[in-house]
């Protein structure tokens, strides 16, 4: 995905707290008569990135003095391996996973540095991280991300103040459509049920038949689902554990009447054949192509943190114009937006092996602290200087017109190969807000250019619509003698809740029948014993 589209994504201008670029590359120079260091990393392969041939991969070995042997794995089955090698014995030296394939949770952070697998990376940060030490003393939030109740960083999440990612289900909808059918927005969720049964049987398209396809989406962590945004009219869904908090105390979402309320309304859209079943079922590859069908137009409205999910942005698109995002709408309890507190998933992106030497852990923190400056995170991330980005000219806007910018895509060309001359995701280590929004971004919101600028108007249309109590599960730890616990008790729970709203909408289950027995069935699952795990955490960090 693109830089100003990923899953999580961020980028910013000046360097941490005065550190610099000059400093990292200081600390990280080796000596040229030394021989490369061999580091061993788990890794993902992206579509048109290969690490293995990579320009920074090149620019790192050359300014670190290290020889990459990547472990390179497809995004699908990444966690899965992720968790085989580690299982085997027969893992890397280090793992470096952007979070929006795979990365290690705090449960696994806490499971794996306790049994010595991973190393703490305080010492090595100490004496050799000073730019990350500075975006620590910048932005307190981050060491509280990273450091686990025992004191230790045992890895270093990916810090992405990603403003369009922190509301992740937006709702796209073919705005030509509406214009052709004379349909204003809808701003409530009957309007929208409306709307959508426009799109089915008024022949949109133009094309004779009744192919269109009125809602869609998928099933990964990118905004994709459909429920969470329409679930936001009757309570809040925060589209990952369904936790509220309420007068300081963490309650279930998935047990309350007006839970029940919002499934009945989604299965009415399910009965009335408005929302596509696959959206329950298949991956983003198969959603987009609903949104890019060859013979016509089909999509009417589809969920996703940005549209280029589902449609092509790229120069010479046929739909990306035609979707618009649409505000949170307006349901008999609410009209709510999912907010994960600033698009920082909470975890660890990479950590340091015990399979590591000495020199290779040194060269490690000295190639992520590189990333944690302003230079070495646009080059990363973005690709290298002079191929993939520039500095700005003084007609140029950033993304925040009122500050200066900083960094200038440079785009592709028609039919150009891949650059192939950064990390993209991979290298997403530092980049707060005030760093993205000294990317230059095109005015034209419908350029691909100006996407950004598009995604960040749009997500002015949700902020504030986030309950005015928010459960920061992503920022909490939980006390390590009762992790295990609750990462089982997280994971039994969600499958459960996820699995029962699947057969409550499709009418596998009875919402009159059965629905005392789907909350008993949580009840058993200990859910209560849940809660009081996280009330602890969350009580224990308020202190």
């Amino acid at each position: 995905m693109a830089l100003a589209a990923c899953a999580k994504n961020e980028n910013s201008p000046a360097s941490p707290s005065g550190a610099s670029s000059s400093s990292a590359a200081a600390s990280g120079s080796a000596s040229a008569s030394a021989a490369p260091v061999p580091i061993k990393v788990f890794s993902i392969q992206e579509s048109g990135i290969d690490l293995t041939t990579n320009k920074f991969s090149k620019f790192i070995e050359d300014k670190f003095n290290i020889k990459f042997d990547w472990q390179l794995n497809p995004s699908d089955g990444a966690k899965e391996k992720r968790q085989i090698s580690l299982a085997s014995g027969d893992y890397p030296d280090a793992y470096i996973l952007p979070s929006y394939i795979d990365h290690f949770s705090q449960a696994d952070l806490l499971k794996y540095g306790k049994q010595g697998v991973i190393v703490p990376l305080n010492d090595l940060i100490d004496q050799y991280g000073p730019n990350i030490k500075a975006a620590m003393e910048a932005h307190p939030d981050l060491k509280q991300y990273i450091t686990a109740p025992d004191g230790n960083i045992y890895g270093l999440v990916s810090y992405t103040q990603c403003f369009h990612c922190s509301y992740p289900n937006k709702m796209w909808v073919n705005t030509k459509w509406m214009k052709q059918l004379g349909i204003q927005p809808p701003k409530t969720t009957e309007e929208f049920k409306a709307m959508l049964e426009a799109f089915k049987t008024k022949d949109p398209n133009g094309n004779g038949k009744q192919d269109e396809v009125p809602l869609s989406g998928s099933i990964e962590d990118f905004g994709v689902r459909v429920v969470p945004y329409l679930m936001n009219g009757f309570v809040y869904d925060d589209d990952r554990n369904y936790l509220n908090l309420k007068d300081g105390k963490v309650v279930s979402a998935a047990i309350t009447p007006e839970w029940k309320e919002g499934l009945a309304y989604i299965k009415s859209l399910y009965d009335e054949k408005l929302i596509d079943p696959g959206a329950f079922t298949q991956n983003a590859e198969a959603f987009k192509k609903i949104g890019e069908n060859g013979d016509a137009q089909i999509l009417g409205a589809g969920a996703g943190m940005h549209p280029a999910i589902f449609v092509n942005i790229d120069k010479g698109n046929r739909f990306s114009a035609d979707y618009d995002a649409l505000p949170p709408l307006t349901g008999p309890h609410g009209s709510l937006a999912t907010h994960d507190g600033g698009g920082v998933d909470p975890g660890a992106k990479f950590v340091i092996t015990n399979k590591a030497s000495k020199e290779a852990q040194v060269a490690l923190i000295k190639m992520v602290d590189y990333m944690f400056t302003p230079e070495g995170q646009t080059n990363g991330a973005s690709g290298m200087e002079g191929i993939d980005w520039e500095k700005p000219g003084p007609d140029d806007v950033a993304l925040d017109e009122s500050i200066k910018a900083q960094f200038k895509p440079i785009p592709a060309t028609e039919g150009e190969a891949p650059r192939n001359a950064g990390w993209s995701g991979v290298a997403h280590f530092y980049q707060p807000k005030e760093y993205r929004d000294s990317f230059v971004s095109a005015t034209d919101i419908y350029d691909s250019a100006g996407y950004e600028r598009r995604l960040y108007q749009a997500t002015l249309e949700y902020q504030g619509h986030e309950p005015k109590e928010l459960f920061p599960l992503w920022s909490l730890w939980i006390d390590p003698s009762l992790t295990d616990e609750a990462s089982i008790l997280q994971t039994n729970l969600k499958n459960y809740i996820e699995r029962s709203e699947l057969q409550f909408i499709t009418g596998n289950l009875d919402l009159n029948k059965d629905w005392d027995s789907y909350v008993k069935g949580l009840k058993d699952l200990k859910l209560d014993r849940y809660l009081e795990i996280l009330q602890q955490a969350y009580d224990k960090a308020a202190k």
